[in-house]
């Protein structure tokens, strides 16, 4: 789909209003004395709470009012059909457990996308942290970062060894037995390897403070601000076999093709 610079600016807009929206709606209830969550699945903690919902509806609102046409993927209530051939994809917070446990590094995830389905390519996206009061931004030529320190450019770090990179993934097991045991092939060759971070390890890279985010079992609305931001930003984001991963699933994300290609034989050599 073509954007012309009217239709890139209105969407933008909106992206920010949501992303407002949602900051004023998450903080409301962030670090509340009894906070509970809901468990989405039986087999591991997968926790939903009061928060997520708000966030969620707060911006589909906003969307019926400013873009009825445009289709809507979000993570706690579903897929809503459009007819413009514009997806926004909306993740209310992401990182619900880091949430529940009052650290700052959850975020809200907006992105709009041109199809839908397996062929959705994001056009633009925002990571936002509500709490430390950052928002990244990718995408219709723009690559920032807004925050209290003023604004600045984001630019992904140059190309390095991997003995030289800093590596991040949410959870030490990473996934399935298999993904992690590809992930522990690229630990040991890492120069530092930090966890726990969620959506928030994903703008550090297009920060240019690290240079690899290695995840498994993610969804669309994970993963299609953080392309969004990266690749405006310099950076490279694929699956574990080098293709596009717009929905999901197995993610690798670099700083730059060179770093990008030293972990991806590495995952690949069992």
């Amino acid at each position: 789909m073509d954007i012309d610079s009217a239709l890139a600016a209105e969407l933008a807009d909106v992206a920010h209003e949501l992303a407002d929206a949602a900051r004023a709606a998450t903080l409301l209830h962030f670090r509340q004395a009894g906070l509970d969550a809901e468990n989405k699945e039986i087999e591991r903690f997968d926790p939903v709470t009061v928060a997520d919902r708000l966030s969620e509806r707060q911006m589909r609102d906003i969307l019926a009012r400013r873009r009825p046409q445009d289709g809507i993927l979000g993570e706690e209530y579903g897929t809503s059909p459009g007819t413009s051939g514009l997806c926004w994809v909306l993740d209310p917070i992401d990182g619900t457990r880091g949430y529940l446990s009052g650290t700052p590094t959850w975020g809200v995830l907006i992105s709009v996308a041109d199809a839908t389905g397996a062929a959705m390519r994001p056009l633009y996206g925002l990571i936002d942290q509500p709490h430390i009061g950052e928002r990244f931004e990718g995408g219709f030529g723009l690559a920032r970062l807004a925050g209290p320190r003023g604004e600045m450019p984001l630019r992904t770090r140059p190309a390095r060894a991997l003995s030289e990179a800093i590596l991040f993934t949410t959870f030490p097991e990473v996934g399935t037995a298999e993904e992690g045991a590809a992930f522990r092939r690229v630990v040991p060759r890492a120069r530092l390897v930090r966890y726990g971070m969620d959506c928030y390890a994903y703008a550090l890279i297009a920060a240019g403070q690290i240079d690899l985010v290695i995840e498994a079992g993610l969804q669309a609305y994970d993963v299609q601000a953080p392309i969004a931001v990266i690749e405006a930003a310099g950076g490279i984001v694929t699956d574990w076999q080098g293709r596009p991963c717009p929905m999901g699933g197995r993610v690798l994300a670099a700083a730059n093709p060179q770093i990008h290609a030293e972990a991806l034989a590495l995952l690949n050599a069992g």
